[in-house]
């Protein structure tokens, strides 16, 4: 009886090796038959994108600069009144040298009080008094104004006259155009025709065929304007019959970048 129990056990183990070797068997068969199937799985069109640059040359036909002016006094009335009377003599000789009222613009007005600090001083290794409190001695005025100038040819001669009636600084001068919209889509076909032109060598080496467009993008920058630096009113210097500067306008260079992604097959 032993014997045939023992054997009854050794048919039972035997046969469920077998089953597990059938289920392995079973699960591998199903694992490469899924592997296989899903080289086939349709994943969308193939695309390619490809960007494109183009530029355009322009002339600038605007010129921008920013004057300061700046005035003390000993009330707030006084500051102001000696910074009106600057402002409008610089108003009066660009008026008289054709720009528009239109065209210059208040961008910052400041009225601040100036203070004197009394310091009272400290006997070494004693005791300091506390200082007093600041004093207002006067006041300051501040004001910026940004100039567009559209005859190019007296902008150096503008500059000159506004510095020679009171100006403190002089900056920010640069030359733009007026109308970018027609340099911009110049440019811009540039850019589309030369991303046309990378696409189809693209598409030769790879041995596919354009079918269509599906998507466009272009880069916002624009026109790159042509900038000068800071320049000293007249009257700091001291110098009331200088020679107006000239000021070449060059060209600025209009750039467009494109990003356009073709469907291939």
């Amino acid at each position: 009886m032993e014997s045939q129990s023992f054997m009854n056990k050794g048919y039972v183990q035997t046969l469920l090796t077998i089953a597990l070797v059938g289920v392995i068997a079973a699960l591998a068969s199903y694992a490469y038959y899924t592997l296989k199937q899903s080289e086939g799985v349709y994943t969308g069109a193939t695309s390619i994108t490809i960007q494109g640059e183009g530029e355009v040359q322009v002339v600038p036909d605007i010129g921008t600069f920013t004057f300061n002016v700046m005035a003390t006094g000993a009330d707030a009335k006084t500051a102001q009144t000696k910074s009106a009377e600057l402002i409008n003599a610089i108003l009066a000789s660009m008026k008289a040298g054709g720009v528009e009222e239109k065209d210059v613009k208040t961008t910052n007005y400041n009225l601040n009080p100036q203070y004197t600090y009394d310091n009272v001083p400290c006997v070494s290794m004693s005791y300091c008094p506390p200082s007093k409190p600041p004093v207002i001695s006067g006041y300051e005025v501040s004001q910026m104004v940004t100039v567009k100038v559209r005859k190019l040819d007296t902008a150096g001669d503008l500059i000159s006259k506004v510095g020679q009636n009171g100006a403190t600084d002089i900056s920010g001068l640069s030359f733009t155009v007026d109308d970018e919209k027609v340099s911009k889509a110049e440019a811009r076909s540039k850019a589309i025709a030369d991303a046309k032109v990378k696409a189809e060598a693209l598409a030769k080496d790879l041995g596919v065929t354009i079918v269509k467009m599906t998507g466009f993008y272009e880069d916002q920058t624009g026109i790159y304007p042509m900038m000068s630096e800071s320049y000293a009113g007249a009257n700091m210097m001291g110098d009331k019959t200088m020679v107006a500067p000239q000021l070449p306008v060059g060209e600025n260079t209009v750039k467009s970048t494109v990003s356009i992604t073709y469907e291939v097959k």
